[in-house]
Order: structure tokens, then C-alpha cells, then sequence
């Protein structure tokens, strides 16, 4: 009973037409507008104004139309995603990364989960580049560190730690960093920025560091520590291969900045279809 006329209400809300909506619902006129005079008694306010020519919301009219439209909009939702949970993932993924941490970690990922799912389809752009995914078509991006854009929704997919490192043969030769300040003694490996992170007394500060090295690859700066260079600050996936061989050591422990976040971020939309739900949840079960 508390629903009755409530599906006309919104049509005719959104054609300002009792005909028009009664042709969309495939239902007479008379009887959206026996709904919609039923909803009004019942309501005890006026929904509309009537003319020869128009129909047009009243202000409790717009007033009960937004809420209205959002219960219908769940609705439907509900509907699609108790649909979609029966259904086989099938058809195109169009996703985007960080190149490095993409080719590393990312897509051979992807390469195991499209083996599980033979229906699905992926292609995959890296870049750097901080890519608008609802202008340029994508349906998941994987981003890295802080998230600016609150008009996206995000899953979080694991973490990634930030380490200051170097060989030590050059430690040997020009001594261990104590402290942040002591690094503007050394040689320091730069690359697109000029600022290295870190948290002291319990607040994230960040320091100019220089260098007379700067590339825009990690694996080259990588490269470059191994071979007593200077002193990098990179992420786990550049280095950890060789901290735990012994190559590189970390330096400044009491120093390092927090974990930064590793996310999928996709489009407002009122659902996830299968085959995205199903790969965001698989990313975060491998990287968590």
C-alpha cells in the first residue's frame, strides 16, 4: 500500500506529462492519475499543477520527488546487483597503472585472473600520467599514495613502503646518515622530485634533498645506489630484492615515512558489474 503510485509519481515528475507516462509504463492515463490523486489524499499535500498544457511539480512536489528518486534508484540497484551476481564475468576491461608498479605487480596479475575467466577481456594502458578514467573511457585505475579525487570511488588493495637505502661500499666510504639533516653530507639519488618524505616526532615532514644524479626511472636510480653512487629513496618494489641480499642497506628506520596506500579507484556508478567486482576483489586478496 505504501508504494502504491509512487513509480507514477516519478514518471509523470520527469515527462510533466500524464500521458507520457502512462505510455512509458504502458499503462491508461486514468489510472496514473487515480494512482497519483490516491498518493496526494493519502499524503494530504498537492504533488502537482495541473493545466491544459503542463504539469508541473509543486515545491512539496520536487521535495518528495528527490527522495522518491533515490529509494526507485536503490531499487533498481539492488535488482542489477542481485542479477549480476548470477551471471558468468564476461566482456572488455579497460584498466590503467603506474608503469613500474603496473608491469611489476599489476598485470601479472591481471595474466592469472583472465587464465580463471576466459570470457573476459582486458586491455591495459600504464602510464604515469594521472589519467581522467570517466573522460578517457576506463573502468579501474590503480593508483598509488594519497587519493585527490573524491568524486571516484576507491578500494584499498594493499600498501607499499618508501625506504632510504644505499650500498655498502658507499657507506663505507663516506659514512652512515644518523639523522634526516645529515643527508645534505651526502650524495643523494633524485627523481622527478626534489623532496624525500619521512616522519619525525611523529609528524610526516619532507626535506630537499640534492644530488648531482637525477633520473625519472627507479630502476636506474636503482642501478646507481647498487653501484655506490649515493644514497635513494624508492619504493619496496624497486629494492627489497636487494635488501634482503645485502646489496643495499636501509637507513634512517626511526625516520621512514608511513605506508602509502595502493588503490583501485573506479567511477561513482551504483554498482559494480561482475567481471570489475570480481577483479578489484582478486587484486586485493594477492596484494593485502
Amino acid at each position: 500500500m505504501q508504494w502504491d503510485g509512487i513509480s507514477e509519481f516519478v514518471y509523470v515528475a520527469e515527462n510533466e506529462s500524464f500521458t507520457l507516462a502512462s505510455k512509458k509504463m504502458a499503462i491508461s492515463t486514468a489510472q496514473v492519475s487515480r494512482q497519483i490523486s490516491a498518493l496526494e489524499k493519502r499524503l494530504n499535500i498537492k504533488l502537482f499543477y495541473r493545466t491544459t498544457r503542463k504539469v508541473s511539480l509543486t515545491e512539496e512536489g520536487r521535495f518528495f520527488y528527490q527522495h522518491c528518486r533515490s529509494v526507485l534508484d536503490g531499487l533498481d540497484a539492488a535488482e542489477r546487483a542481485i542479477t549480476n551476481l548470477q551471471s558468468k564475468p564476461q566482456g572488455k576491461i579497460k584498466l590503467t597503472a603506474p608503469v613500474t608498479y603496473g608491469e611489476k605487480q599489476i598485470l601479472p596479475l591481471v595474466n592469472n585472473f583472465i587464465k580463471q575467466y576466459s570470457d573476459v577481456e582486458v586491455s591495459a594502458y600504464l602510464s604515469n600520467r594521472q589519467i581522467d578514467i570517466v573522460e578517457e573511457g576506463y573502468d579501474l585505475a590503480i593508483r598509488l599514495g594519497k587519493l585527490s579525487d573524491s568524486t571516484m570511488m576507491a578500494k584499498k588493495l594493499g600498501n607499499r613502503a618508501n625506504y632510504v637505502c644505499a650500498s655498502p661500499d658507499y657507506l663505507d666510504m663516506h659514512g652512515i646518515p644518523h639523522s634526516i639533516l645529515e643527508l645534505n653530507k651526502h650524495s643523494c639519488l633524485l627523481g622527478t622530485n626534489d623532496y624525500w618524505h619521512f616522519r619525525e616526532s611523529g609528524r610526516e615532514k619532507s626535506i630537499r634533498v640534492t644530488g648531482r644524479l637525477r633520473y625519472n626511472n627507479g630502476y636506474s636510480l636503482t642501478d646507481a645506489a647498487l653501484k655506490g653512487v649515493g644514497i635513494v629513496q624508492l619504493p619496496d618494489y624497486y629494492v627489497q630484492q636487494h635488501l634482503q641480499s645485502g646489496e643495499l642497506v636501509t637507513l634512517l628506520d626511526n625516520y621512514r615515512a608511513p605506508d602509502e596506500g595502493i588503490w583501485a579507484v573506479y567511477p561513482q556508478n551504483r554498482h559494480l558489474s561482475p567481471k570489475i567486482r570480481l577483479l578489484v576483489d582478486y587484486l586485493a586478496e594477492q596484494l593485502l
